[in-house]
């Protein structure tokens, strides 16, 4: 790949990864994941998963990377949502 491309592509995964750190750090000074979905973001995880999958095949860096990040942070968003506001058992 060319600098320009991977310029892109880290710009990208940069501005993509860390919209989530501002979710992640609410919850944990709320202590409130009520307004989070556990579906979407369950979702959302198996979907950067499988684009880590892709950037593995392809063998791209900055899609390695940025899925890496942006699933650890959302499995955390998860994990507090579980912790915060566990789903009521009927």
């Amino acid at each position: 790949m060319n600098l320009v491309t991977e310029i892109v592509g880290f710009s990208a995964g940069t501005l993509t990864t860390l919209c989530w750190t501002p979710q992640a750090v609410k919850i944990l000074r709320s202590r409130d994941a009520r307004s989070i979905s556990l579906v979407t973001q369950s979702a959302f995880v198996a979907g950067c998963s499988l684009w880590l999958v892709y950037g593995l095949l392809i063998q791209s860096i900055s899609i390695i990377v940025f899925n890496v990040i942006t699933i650890l942070l959302n499995l955390l968003i998860i994990g507090l949502k579980l912790r915060y506001d566990p789903p009521s058992v009927p």
